[in-house]
């Protein structure tokens, strides 16, 4: 890890009002290194050192809490996370955007420039989060 992403991370942390500990950096900095989103099971074995699945749970729970990632809904039922834009806020996340899953290697991919359509609901329904996820075959597999 660069001395840039160790401050990044630590300064992400800080602004939270969340301890320095070594499971969120190493967490930090994988979601840092990812070029698509990271399930649970991407963080059980970090650099060779085996964290607890409760652990990365809960460090996951506190960061989508804390508006550090937000979670990806997935067409197998799964759930992949992602880091938020710097916009997003305790309990408050603004990083709506479409997602793009890989039928060929399952990544699961922000799809940052691209906007969720304005949706159309029927009188007395009031939308809180919109989730769009797109499947067919990324750059990367076609």
């Amino acid at each position: 890890m660069t001395a840039k992403q160790q401050e990044r991370i630590e300064q992400m942390l800080r602004l939270n009002k969340l301890s320095v500990t070594e499971t969120r950096t190493k967490m930090l900095e994988m979601f840092l290194q990812s070029k698509s989103a990271l399930e649970h099971a991407s963080f059980e074995k970090l650099n060779g050192k085996a964290f607890d699945r409760v652990t990365i749970y809960r460090t996951l729970q506190t960061f989508l809490d804390k508006g550090i990632v937000h979670k990806i809904p997935t067409t197998d039922t799964s759930v992949r996370y992602a880091l938020c834009k710097s916009d997003c806020k305790e309990h408050e996340h603004h990083d709506h955007h479409i997602h793009f899953q890989c039928d060929n290697c399952g990544s699961t991919t922000c799809l940052d420039g691209t906007d969720v359509p304005p949706i159309q609901l029927p009188n007395g329904f009031a939308a809180k989060n919109v989730e769009v996820v797109v499947s067919g075959v990324c750059k990367e597999c076609k």
